[in-house]
């Protein structure tokens, strides 16, 4: 069970304000959320310390769904039980319902226009921008991983290698790399 938050900490003051808040949140991240999520509860909002955001977050990409789902429900129960779970759930989940919705019907009416074509390509790099900056953002947490820097590195370079360039299923890789790094961590503190 993880400790609860110290009580000097900023916290969301209510469910509405949780509400608010993982809209807002949602409302941010068009295809780069990984680096919104970091930046409003970590660096912003202070809800999370930056280990605490690591540790949330790896726990949120080895759970069935969506990471930032996880990672709100995760949040919203730490501070309010099943009522912040299921409040930080509909914050992040109903404005951007009913813009998917509205982008569907213009999509379906403008696809073959080749400017709308080119918006979304130039919106893909934009992601790409993102989450490759929150991923050099969250590495400088590697310095205190108890695995040595030059085994972490070799372990995310694998990865980018099998599931970029030689398009290994996610399925696969994910259990074997990340049963490795665990294994590798456990025996490092154990020794």
């Amino acid at each position: 069970m993880k400790p609860e938050p110290s009580s000097d900490r900023p916290r969301p003051s209510s469910l509405p304000n949780l509400f608010i808040a993982f809209t807002l949140l949602a409302l941010q991240g068009f295809g780069g959320v990984m680096a919104v999520v970091q930046r409003e509860l970590v660096d912003r909002r202070r809800w999370l310390t930056q280990d605490e955001f690591i540790e949330d977050w790896a726990v949120a990409q080895i759970m069935p769904g969506p990471n930032v789902v996880n990672l709100s429900m995760m949040i919203g129960a730490r501070y309010f039980g099943l009522a912040g779970a299921m409040t930080a759930l509909g914050g992040l989940l109903a404005a951007p319902l009913v813009l998917i919705l509205l982008l569907a019907t213009l999509h379906a009416r403008f696809a073959g226009n080749q400017h709308v074509a080119g918006a979304l390509r130039g919106m893909a790099a934009v992601s790409a921008g993102l989450i490759a900056a929150t991923g050099l953002k969250l590495s400088s947490t590697l310095a205190r991983n108890p695995m040595p820097l030059a085994w972490c590195l070799l372990i995310g370079a694998l990865a980018f290698v099998l599931l970029a360039l030689v398009k290994a299923p996610l399925v696969y890789v994910l259990p074997v790399l990340g049963g490795l790094g665990c294994f590798l961590t456990y025996r490092k503190l154990k020794s």
